[in-house]
């Protein structure tokens, strides 16, 4: 019986699944990939050997005000590492530069005081301009038209810096292909009306807007296209492995950098589909299944290895509740999921509600098969968003045997839904 364990918020959960019934593990390569070089040997060489630009030291020859753009609570960067380094070179070539850390946000909450000092240590919380980005204020400006026609409107305090840098990691993500590079930008630093066209519904729905594609995908077009206008000029983007830990960095041009890490992460990340009756996925632990909103992403890993009618159990400590009101009110109010997405749809582009995108890919897994839900989330939310609630692997399992009408169901196991890319 192969013991699977699986990434519960910080802590893990493990489950035996009986031989007869085990059609494989899906992980990820690169968790088991040693690099050669400590975490902080890989930043400072990737920054003394940039894609695309000079030295980031270089580049700050001159500049006044630096904008230094950087992860929020939801992401696993390991911003310790990047950021004293990216800051020091900044201060190497301009010692005098006013430098401001701009938290990317997006649509999300804001991230408390606790967070960013876990993020970023005592050391830098004492010492630099940290800024959240709020993407409902009237401290925008307009930069004129996306590809896609959506109005380009991004954070005043980036527009107006001399230079423009971003840290970030690079994963699979579900509709924008990978994280990380462009999208520290958008939607990390746009305003609400821009994010909320460039994830309208025809684009979500769009063959291409899938995990681990970027060519042909509107939704990385929009993104690369602002992150230019913005002149994002350097980036250090970083792969990481299960333990969070740094094991590729790359840095430089916006695209040329994110390209290179990406080209590194599919080498290691992709896994074959192994279609079962119930595929069991996570969103690889703290910080990213901290509510229900982000565990939509875990979820699309089972989706493509699970039969359709099948059972996907996914383990999320959502110890945030659902984070985002619209989406749990989505599902809420409405319980038919065809009249849903037909109304998503009908949607302008221009009119898309927050969250509309995290709905309509639920709501698409949804159809697709049944989710059992294990967290700390109150039963009650679980059952508004349409799932089964469960509190043990073992509840869950016999459930979807029950569901399913078949106590010997086959089990697919994805310990972590979020750094794989599964492929048919």
């Amino acid at each position: 019986m192969p013991l699977i364990t699986f990434p519960y918020g910080k802590e893990v959960l493990e489950y035996d699944i009986p031989d007869a019934r085990f059609k494989g593990e899906l992980v990820s390569r690169m968790h088991h990939y040693r690099a050669e070089k400590t975490q902080e040997v890989l930043v400072d060489f990737a920054l003394e050997h940039p894609m695309g630009t000079p030295p980031l030291r270089v580049m700050a020859e001159g500049k006044k005000k630096v904008v230094l753009i950087a992860s929020d609570h939801t992401r696993p960067v390991p911003s310790k590492i990047i950021v004293p380094r990216m800051l020091a070179e900044i201060r190497r070539g301009s010692p005098d530069a006013e430098i401001t850390i701009l938290i990317a946000t997006g649509c999300h909450r804001e991230t408390t005081q606790a967070e960013l000092e876990s993020k970023f240590g005592p050391e830098i919380m004492g010492r630099e301009k940290i800024i959240l980005h709020d993407c409902d204020s009237p401290d925008m400006v307009c930069l004129g038209k996306l590809p896609s026609g959506g109005d380009l409107i991004l954070n005043k305090l980036a527009v107006e810096a001399d230079l423009l840098v971003a840290e970030g990691f690079i994963e699979p993500h579900f509709f924008a292909g990978f994280s990380g590079g462009r999208k520290s930008v958008l939607p990390g630093i746009a305003a609400r009306k821009t994010v909320v066209y460039n994830h309208n519904a025809e684009f979500i729905a769009h063959p291409k807007a899938r995990t681990g594609v970027v060519e042909g995908n509107p939704i990385h077009t929009d993104m690369l296209y602002a992150a230019r206008i913005a002149r994002l000029d350097f980036i250090c983007n970083v792969v990481i492995n299960a333990a969070k830990e740094i094991i590729y960095a790359a840095a430089g041009d916006c695209d040329l950098a994110h390209r290179d890490g990406r080209e590194f992460l599919l080498s290691k990340c992709k896994a074959d589909a192994s279609l079962a009756d119930i595929a069991i996925s996570t969103n690889g632990g703290y910080p990213l299944d901290q509510n229900i909103y982000q565990a939509v992403k875990g979820m699309t890993a089972a989706e493509a290895t699970v039969k359709k009618g099948g059972v996907i159990i996914m383990l999320a400590k959502s110890n945030d509740g659902h984070g985002a009101p619209e989406f749990h009110k989505t599902f809420a109010e409405e319980k038919n999921l065809d009249r849903m997405l037909d109304t998503f749809m009908k949607t302008p582009k221009e009119s898309t509600r927050i969250d509309q995108w995290q709905s309509q890919i639920f709501a698409r897994v949804l159809q697709h098969a049944q989710v059992i839900y294990i967290s700390d989330a109150p039963d009650e939310m679980v059952r508004d968003l349409h799932m089964t609630p469960a509190h043990s692997i073992e509840e869950a399992v016999k459930k979807a045997e029950e569901i399913l009408g078949n106590p010997n169901a086959s089990i697919v196991a994805i310990p972590d839904g979020v750094s794989v890319l599964v492929s048919n």
